[in-house]
């Protein structure tokens, strides 16, 4: 009976794929995007085999050749992809076949494409987290210049939402950079972990072919070879790590566009967006909006939902290799895709960012925001717990507010009715200059802190 089945696997199959199971079980729209890995890997594996003597030279290079034309081919666009040989491996292998003829079949010797697929994923995944770094450098870069431009710059601090203490706009923009920092360091660290190389587990088992995988690790760029083959072709940490990296980093950019909403209504007005970071309405012709702070803060869900589908998929498989598994690398490309624009359009956000500085120092004095400061200096020049000094400072809040005063427009006398010793100096903790400058414990928003620091991450991202 002739074999009815046309894939490279089907030669036990006496039907044909399902037309249904076809379009589902292919990945190759997706996958296509692993072509240069997966024939970087092929050519490696090659030289591996000929070095090996586990095939000749002549048939290696022959391969090799058949390789290098494939990878032209679909640079310039004149490769045909089909869902009939479901992924990039057996695409690319069906090719070699049209190409060298029946010595294709040696290149898939002592390999599954269980452990070609991974090989394949992690090389991809390096090279594309190195760009997220590269990315996420160039964006500190900004916060750093627009913090260095802002030192001075007097804001209110906000807990709750509520005017808290005045710090510095520039300790704000800082505080962004320390986050994209841990941010950048998760994904270096996802690319320390991923330095192993598949190649040469096979399916799960291994192989009896005496490969050299050390070599083929050197050869593709990992710092030593995978410990165990089941775990191998199990393992997709790389990818949760990868999801959840991305995830963490698209919710700081989601708090950060947040902030720019806010503080661009109309009713903070702390900052300004040039109008290339704006839209307008269709209805309303007075309106600017801030819509691509909008769509970065929409997209952090996305970043989400991906990792928690990768996670869905993996937590109930057995170890070794399932279908279910085809699915990582639509998952892990969206959140690559959809963090590397955001991180972009963040970077754009921060460039064409600038300060009310005015509206900043005038909201600076509201809220009575100097309080602490008041506290803090009875406990420092009146021998009182700071108990104590809350009590007189949240007294001196009270007599504020009844009068429809502001802390700074208090007068003397008005100050010392709640506490008769105090001295004239006193009036300077209520200058919210002075009241930045003084937190100059280290972090603190001091303008000779933010200068230390400002020289030091600079140095850090030259």
């Amino acid at each position: 009976m002739k074999n009815k089945n046309k894939a490279i696997w089907g030669t036990r199959f006496n039907n044909s794929t399902s037309k249904v199971f076809e379009k589902i079980g292919s990945s190759i729209d997706i996958d296509k995007r692993l072509f240069e890995e997966d024939i970087f890997a092929s050519v490696v594996h090659t030289k591996m085999l000929i070095k090996q003597k586990i095939i000749n030279k002549e048939k290696g290079e022959k391969i090799i050749r058949g390789l290098n034309k494939i990878e032209i081919e679909i640079k310039k666009n004149k490769f045909k992809f089909s869902t009939k040989y479901e992924d990039i491996h057996l695409n690319i292998e069906k090719r070699l076949y049209e190409i060298i003829g029946n010595d294709a079949g040696y290149l898939h010797i002592a390999r599954s494409r269980n452990d070609q697929v991974i090989t394949d994923f992690k090389l991809w995944l390096k090279k594309s987290s190195k760009i997220i770094v590269q990315n996420l450098d160039n964006l500190i870069k900004n916060f750093l210049k627009k913090a260095e431009n802002n030192v001075g710059t007097i804001m209110p601090g906000f807990t709750h939402l509520k005017n808290a203490q005045p710090i510095s706009f520039a300790h704000y923009l800082l505080a962004y950079v320390e986050m994209f920092k841990r941010d950048k360091i998760r994904f270096m660290s996802n690319i320390n972990y991923i330095d192993e190389c598949p190649l040469g587990v096979g399916a799960l088992a291994g192989t009896s072919y005496k490969i050299d995988r050390n070599f083929t690790s050197k050869k593709l760029g990992f710092k030593k070879p995978t410990n165990n083959s089941i775990d191998t072709v199990s393992d997709r940490d790389f990818a949760l790590d990868f999801l959840s990296s991305s995830a963490i980093c698209a919710m700081h950019i989601s708090r950060f566009a947040e902030e720019l909403i806010i503080w661009n209504s109309d009713i903070f007005r702390l900052i300004k967006l040039n109008d290339k970071m704006l839209t307008g309405s269709s209805i309303m012709p007075q309106k600017k909006n801030p819509d691509p702070a909008e769509l970065i803060r929409g997209k952090a869900g996305k970043n989400f939902g991906l990792l928690q589908a990768m996670l869905t998929t993996m937590k109930g498989l057995p170890v070794s290799y399932f279908k279910d598994m085809q699915e990582d690398k639509s998952l892990v490309f969206d959140g690559y895709d959809n963090i590397l624009e955001s991180i972009i359009i963040t970077n754009e956000l921060v460039k064409n960012l600038n300060a009310n500085k005015d509206r900043m120092l005038f909201l600076s004095n509201e809220g009575y925001t100097t309080a602490t400061d008041f506290a803090d200096y009875l406990v420092q020049n009146n021998n009182l717990s700071f108990r104590e000094a809350y009590k007189i400072s949240a007294k001196l809040v009270n007599y504020a507010e009844k009068k429809q005063k502001k802390l700074n427009e208090l007068t003397f006398d008005n100050i010392k009715k709640m506490k008769k010793d105090l001295n004239k100096n006193v009036m300077r903790i209520f200058d919210v200059r002075n009241s930045v400058n003084s937190k100059t414990s280290y972090g603190g928003t001091s303008i000779k802190n933010i200068k230390k620091m400002l020289s030091k991450l600079k140095k850090e991202f030259k």
